[in-house]
């Protein structure tokens, strides 16, 4: 009768853990310094230096809890020639009218323009469209039922760099000044800037802290740069793009049913041959990303699925996957006898380094590294809800309109 050894399936798959997280980790530990720090000196231009004209856009949607603690943080920006036009995408609360009344404040004279969008046009995610009218050069918008709003020009967006963010992001006032900087400097048609992420309960920073560390598998910061490597980056907070490169790229209008739409943007400009970047700064943007680990839930629901191109195969590998790398190197440590948990003790200190690198420079607790196979069953869970509830209904449903699967796919 021929006996199973299964201590050498532990000494192998604990090998096995070890060296796939070795790569990454010791990426990190050589390559993560290399990505510029924006609170640097060297990237604190002088006051007197010329910087070009921007324009920020910001599309809201029931966001009014947030709205106003980020448009006035853009308001109080130290920047020579911007404005702000704030997109009012058919809310159905506060939103607009906070937006007005701030836009009618004395110190937001000409630099706060409000647009409505009343009813959205058919091949269009709301956001995208949001962003897209928001930067077009000749966005005329009537706002029904209020003639006596704030005017819109048919120039409003018309600057040499365009900033794409979200609605709940509070940003320094130094922070478009170094950013643009940084930009003009590199030569760099797109940056990027990871915003500080702030995290009040355990479950956020449990699930926050679990994708920086694991993105090392699938985006190399570092590499952004060069036009040589596959990666790019895009994040939905802050999206800093030359306006001749968001129109070589086909503006907003060619991502119109992209859900990951931020991505989708740094991946449009790597494959246009454009130079593209990402940096650091702490605290120059920030935002509490979601409310509780049930938050984080909530928001990866609806980008999962979208993310990984509505495959189910690809869904089920990258959930096999996750649980493999997250969760079996710490019930080896607990299950495996003897010196056969060697292996899984090595891929656990790894994933501690991993934690530890990642959270020098996004403010967490390398101690969350013990939180890491949670986080993984929990990440497992909204990849799989994700995937049944848009298959269940036929359509992702976002701030309160479904957009049927169909048509997304295409």
């Amino acid at each position: 009768m021929i006996v199973f050894d299964w201590s050498l399936l532990y000494w192998i798959s604990g090998l096995l853990l070890a060296l796939i997280w070795l790569v990454p980790t010791l990426q990190l530990a050589l390559h993560f310094s290399e990505v510029a720090d924006l609170t640097q000196p060297e990237w604190n231009p002088p006051q007197e230096s010329p910087l070009p004209s921007l324009t920020i856009v910001v599309p809201a949607r029931n966001e009014e809890a947030e709205i106003e603690a980020a448009l006035r943080s853009l308001l109080q920006l130290n920047y020579p020639q911007y404005q702000i036009v704030a997109v009012n995408d058919r809310s159905t609360d506060q939103t607009g009218a906070i937006m007005e009344r701030l836009a009618a404040e004395p110190a937001s004279a000409g630099k706060l323009r409000v647009l409505y969008v009343r009813e959205l046009p058919s091949g269009w995610l709301g956001k995208v469209h949001a962003m897209w009218l928001g930067s077009h050069k000749n966005a005329t918008q009537k706002n029904v039922g209020q003639e006596n709003a704030v005017q819109r020009d048919g120039q409003q967006a018309a600057s040499e760099w365009l900033l794409f963010t979200d609605a709940d992001c509070v940003f320094h006032p130094e922070c478009l000044r170094r950013a643009v900087h940084y930009a003009t400097r590199t030569a760099t048609d797109h940056l990027v800037l990871f915003p500080t992420a702030h995290m009040k309960t355990l479950g956020e920073r449990m699930m926050i802290s679990f994708p920086q560390a694991m993105s090392s598998f699938a985006m190399r910061p570092w590499k952004v740069r060069d036009p040589k490597a596959r990666d790019h980056i895009g994040v939905g907070a802050f999206n800093l793009i030359r306006r001749s490169a968001y129109e070589a790229i086909g503006t907003y209008e060619s991502l119109r049913l992209e859900v990951v739409d931020d991505i989708k943007l740094g991946e449009s400009v790597k494959k246009a041959g454009l130079r593209q970047d990402v940096v650091f700064g702490p605290e120059l943007v920030s935002l509490r990303w979601a409310v509780g680990a049930a938050g984080v839930v909530a928001n990866l629901e609806k980008n999962l699925f979208a993310f990984l191109r509505f495959r189910i195969s690809l869904l089920l590998a990258v959930c096999a996957l996750t649980f493999f790398l997250c969760v079996c190197p710490f019930l080896g440590v607990f299950l495996a006898p003897g010196w056969t948990k060697a292996g899984f003790a090595a891929a656990v200190a790894l994933i501690a380094l991993a934690y530890a690198f990642s959270g020098r420079y996004m403010g967490n607790s390398a101690l969350l590294f013990l939180t890491c196979p949670v986080a993984a069953l929990v990440f497992n869970f909204a990849a799989l809800q994700s995937a049944f509830l848009a298959l269940r209904d036929g359509a992702i449903t976002w701030r309160g309109t479904k957009y049927p699967l169909a048509e997304l796919k295409k």
